[in-house]
């Protein structure tokens, strides 16, 4: 698709005078909407004599009055909930490449299979006696991931990527501890994710950053030189946030291993080598796993997610309890599965119950549906997407005004300097990404990371056709085009979205997050 194939509507902001229906409908809450005595379900009597409140709960946990919800009709319910959903961009409305979030498309079929009753609606506490389809399939999934990741041991609690990241540094004490060492660093590359960092702050070490190369790579001599007995983990991701696998991972984790440190890998990237290399092959002794990101849940606005970490053998006493096992039955008897809880060195519950089941369920039915080879397909489509892109993006404008930050080829992801872009045309990478919502497509990753300047971090990931890709950079090009002859259209972008561009500073600094009841 070129510039001149895309929709008229799009070439030019139509609207910078004229508000669209949706600017004009002022998204209001559901308790603006309420009308007293409304209501959306009338309940008959039950029949049964009702027990005062004060005999059920404790005084002091009682309200002084009613709680105030909205009062509002099924039907006004179905429609402001159904109007406010339109508003949002996600992935079934089009194409998301936002670096590092791996945005794929999510099979409904592991949705139907999550849905089934005895995986929807089994309580969390239920006795494991009676609970053995839910802990058998949460077994097997460790099972699988512990052969994805190349480490022999697994636990699901972890709700997320960052938590499995203060699971594994909460891991990393206790393995120092144990052995009577007092350790205080923490190393990290300055292309890591943000959560590293803050990772790091709350399980009480101290981060160091490492510089990179000129290639994308750990610098190794700046590693050698920061690698010392003090040092407690190195956190690592591999490819790493720009896109590039670093082919020093065998040094690299022998320097940290040569100090008695361990390295810990960031699975956020993890969709580009699925079925290719495993991070326990590399030297990793402790690898975080999105689910929601390789392994395709549906993710974003907060949750739901999961982060399961894999571990090697010295770091296997330490994992979270309980944890699920299984234990062989006797004179012929099926095997069974429970909840170990006897753990003495385990750094205990990171969180209730045993994680997100769904979750699990949906990440189960995708492995098994694609199975080793199709795992192995989905990071060479991914890989091969994104290579695909970057070369359709160096044939254009982009190529002049968006340069490769490393040139080197990519894994699954690229990242962009919109630098020359900002010096040339006047129009920074945010305008760029905000022009970009007016052709329907979900800008990219911005600013990060933040060691390249004017940063636009690209992941197609695999679900996307090659039409998709072709769209995206003909709309790039498009955009750099209008720069050229008018940098106000980007400067001022979007004009097609529920609302204009927001004062993201204010935003930020004083967020507007409770409305006040009336």
């Amino acid at each position: 698709m070129t510039p001149d194939e895309l929709p008229s509507m799009q070439a030019v902001p139509s609207n910078a005078d004229v508000p669209t229906p949706q600017q004009r409908d002022a998204a209001v809450t559901i308790y603006e909407k309420s009308v007293s005595g409304r209501r959306a379900a009338q309940l008959p009597d039950p029949g049964v004599p009702e027990t005062p409140l004060a005999e059920l709960v404790p005084e002091r946990l009682l309200r002084a009055g009613p709680p105030k919800l909205p009062e509002i009709s099924e039907p006004e319910i179905v429609r402001h909930y159904n109007r406010i959903s339109r508003r949002n961009f996600d992935v079934d409305t089009g194409f998301y490449p936002l670096g590092s979030c791996t945005m794929k498309h999510n099979p409904r079929l592991n949705e139907r299979i999550a849905a089934l009753p005895g995986h929807a609606r089994l309580h969390p506490a239920q006795q494991p006696a009676r609970a053995q389809g839910a802990l058998e399939l949460m077994w097997l999934l460790q099972d699988a991931l512990a052969e994805i990741t190349g480490l022999p041991h697994v636990s699901l609690q972890p709700s997320a990527g960052s938590h499995g990241e203060l699971a594994g540094l909460l891991l990393t004490r206790a393995y120092h501890e144990d052995r009577g060492e007092q350790r205080h660093l923490v190393l990290a590359p300055d292309t890591s994710h943000g959560t590293n960092p803050a990772s790091v702050t709350m399980a009480g070490y101290e981060v160091v950053k490492l510089a990179t190369n000129a290639d994308g790579g750990v610098e190794i001599d700046d590693l050698r030189e920061k690698a010392t007995d003090d040092v407690a983990c190195l956190m690592l991701t591999n490819p790493n946030t720009l896109g590039v696998f670093d082919e020093n991972i065998a040094e690299i984790a022998e320097i940290v291993h040569g100090v008695g440190g361990t390295l810990y890998y960031d699975g956020a990237n993890l969709n580009a080598i699925m079925g290719h290399s495993r991070p326990g092959d590399m030297g990793f002794d402790i690898v975080h796993v999105n689910l929601h990101k390789s392994f395709s849940q549906p993710h974003g606005g907060g949750g739901p997610g999961a982060g399961p970490i894999s571990v090697s053998d010295r770091i296997e006493p330490y994992l979270p309890r309980p944890q699920v096992v299984r234990r062989e039955g006797s004179n012929g008897a099926e095997p069974s599965f429970d909840l170990d809880y006897d753990r003495p060195k385990s750094i205990g519950r990171l969180r209730g119950f045993q994680g997100n089941f769904g979750v699990f369920v949906r990440s189960y039915a995708y492995i098994l549906s694609l199975g080793s080879d199709g795992l192995s397909e989905a990071s060479e489509t991914a890989v091969l997407n994104a290579n695909y892109l970057l070369a359709r993006l160096r044939e254009g404008r982009a190529g002049k005004y968006l340069p490769l930050a490393f040139e080197r080829h990519c894994m699954h992801e690229f990242v962009l300097s919109g630098r020359t872009a900002k010096k040339e045309l006047g129009v920074q990478t945010l305008d760029i990404a905000k022009r970009l919502l007016d052709f329907n497509f979900h800008p990219p990753t911005v600013y990060f990371p933040l060691l390249v300047e004017e940063a636009l971090m690209v992941e197609p990931t695999e679900t996307e056709t090659r039409e998709s890709l072709d769209g995206f950079a003909a709309a790039i090009e498009q955009i750099l085009a209008e720069a050229e002859r008018d940098p106000e259209i980007a400067r001022q972008a979007p004009y097609t979205t529920p609302v204009r561009r927001l004062d993201e500073t204010r935003a930020s600094r004083k967020p507007v997050v409770r409305q006040p009841l009336t």
